[in-house]
């Protein structure tokens, strides 16, 4: 049974590391969502108001979800505790494990005209909602030559 479990977690070992290779050299995602696949799973919507970010990540306590917004740039870290039992006897085999365990980030870059200083976010029932409000338009003008 250990080795059964040895070989799972350095499976998703592997995939983690291939995870994150694939984030540094393809360019990150926009507000478009251009990935798909990782944890947690995101849906991103805008308003004239306000861009919306759901994070479905269930099982989690708030305090250990990161959420930083630099330059534009929508990042969301944490890590989900693996859910295998610790010690196990011979008569258990674990024949699939779907749930992620483990170290997670996600990014998404924003548009231009968002209000860094109006960014709020909540975690209720395994939902991460971040809302980061836009700034108000200017209207143009037009401009006189001397």
């Amino acid at each position: 049974m250990y080795r059964s479990l040895f070989a799972r977690d350095l499976l998703s070992e592997l995939e983690r590391l291939q995870r994150d290779f694939s984030t540094v050299f393809e360019p990150s995602p926009s507000i478009r969502g251009l990935s798909r696949g990782g944890y947690p799973a995101l849906n991103v919507g805008s308003s004239p108001e306000a861009v919306e970010v759901y994070a479905f990540a269930p099982g989690l306590e708030p305090a250990s979800i990161k959420v930083d917004l630099d330059r534009g740039v929508l990042s969301i870290a944490g890590e989900r505790a693996p859910t295998l039992p610790e010690k196990s006897d011979e008569k258990t085999t674990l024949h699939q494990g779907e749930r992620f365990a483990g170290r997670f980030r996600r990014v998404v870059s924003l548009p231009d005209d968002i209000d860094p200083n109006a960014v709020s976010a909540s975690y209720r029932d395994g939902l991460l909602h971040i809302s980061v409000k836009r700034r108000s338009a200017t209207p143009a003008r037009r401009i006189e030559i001397q």
